[in-house]
């Protein structure tokens, strides 16, 4: 029964989000199925085609997979987060930690069969990338571990972990399983493990632990948004391909967010309570991670200048927005980590001011 009662959790906010889920159901799958070869011969043909797929498609989403794991775990996590007095339920507990121990596990493991494994390996050795694709690689590694320690928080609170607790212990399951995710890049000869990543996976955390232990809320989110670059088209096999592609890999086109909850600082006021303030920084103008390449496969290519742009704009904080709707609190709990589209003020490096009627 208590396996019912997490599931009564977790299974309302499944279905609607089916296609968050596809990345990580697709890393699963290959998994299993390396651990099962025979299981190949009585599948659909149609379904075997997929999983043949599945290697390349990871080979896509390995940049963006950390990203993705933490919107998977949010679409699991409960929209509202059970008050302190909910008793405590051991056997619940247990539910919660088996379930995020082999999430865990299966996506680690999944990791090293579909993207590691086709590298050489190496001594464990570090290598500087902060300089890549102007620091927005960093800024996802931020914005993975924040949404990984908070639903984390949110599960552990499900059975009744105290608060401080459960901040604490989420905010560990964030950095640690990202760390490992690093101590498999220092394997390989192919990469190795980054500082830079591990100061934004600290920073991320403590984002979010220390706002929990501060306010006991978060003020403070970290948001994404896309648009299509026009940078994509000259380096496909870099930047993506396919609409898919390109807003896993094409820097270009992301933007992330500091986004602040007006209200929660100035409670006594008429503002909104789910208005908040934005602060958004993206960069542009490149087609490699270091440098612009002059030419491809013999081919000139046009010269870009790599360029930093800042923004000031309105946001939605969607779950602040009060409902009796379950499926709405479920919708708003899902979408909450993405940028609501609205005027926009850019300063950039090139010195320049622009104001964008909207902006996404």
């Amino acid at each position: 029964m208590q396996f019912l009662n997490l599931s009564n959790y977790l299974l309302p906010t499944f279905f609607p989000s089916a296609y968050c889920l596809l990345p990580t159901a697709y890393c699963l799958l290959h998994t299993s199925f390396c651990l099962l070869p025979t299981a190949y011969c009585i599948l659909p043909s149609a379904f075997c085609q997929l999983l043949t797929n599945i290697h390349h498609l990871f080979n896509i989403l390995k940049h963006s997979f950390l990203f993705f794991l933490a919107v998977v775990l949010t679409t699991v996590a409960p929209a509202q987060t059970p008050p302190d007095t909910v008793p405590f339920n051991h056997k619940l507990l247990k539910g919660v930690i088996a379930f995020e121990s082999v999430a865990a596990v299966t996506s680690l493991t999944g990791l090293s069969v579909l993207w590691y494994a086709d590298y050489p390996k190496s001594s464990f050795h570090f290598f500087n990338d902060n300089k890549e694709w102007l620091q927005m690689d960093k800024a996802g590694h931020a914005t993975a571990a924040y949404y990984i320690s908070r639903s984390t928080y949110k599960l552990l609170r499900l059975p009744g972990v105290n608060g401080e607790k459960a901040a604490w212990y989420g905010g560990a399951a964030g950095f640690t399983y990202l760390a490992v995710v690093e101590l498999m890049d220092g394997f390989s000869a192919e990469w190795g493990a980054s500082f830079g990543d591990l100061t934004a996976n600290t920073l991320g955390t403590v984002a979010f632990v220390g706002q929990q232990l501060g306010w006991d809320e978060q003020r403070i989110l970290l948001k994404l948004s896309y648009h299509q670059s026009r940078f994509a088209q000259y380096r496909p096999n870099i930047l993506g391909n396919s609409l898919t592609e390109r807003m896993l890999k094409d820097y270009n086109g992301q933007t992330y967010w500091l986004s602040a909850n007006v209200h929660s600082f100035i409670p006594d006021s008429k503002i909104p309570k789910w208005l908040n303030v934005a602060f958004g920084y993206r960069a542009d103008g490149m087609l490699g991670g270091y440098s612009n390449p002059v030419e491809i496969n013999n081919k000139t290519l046009p010269s870009f200048e790599r360029t930093r742009k800042y923004f000031l704009s309105l946001d939605v904080d969607l779950t602040r927005i009060e409902t009796r709707s379950e499926t709405l609190k479920t919708i708003f709990n899902l979408f909450g980590f993405l940028k609501i589209p609205f005027p926009a003020i850019e300063y950039n490096s090139k010195n320049q001011w622009k104001l964008h009627g909207v902006y996404f």
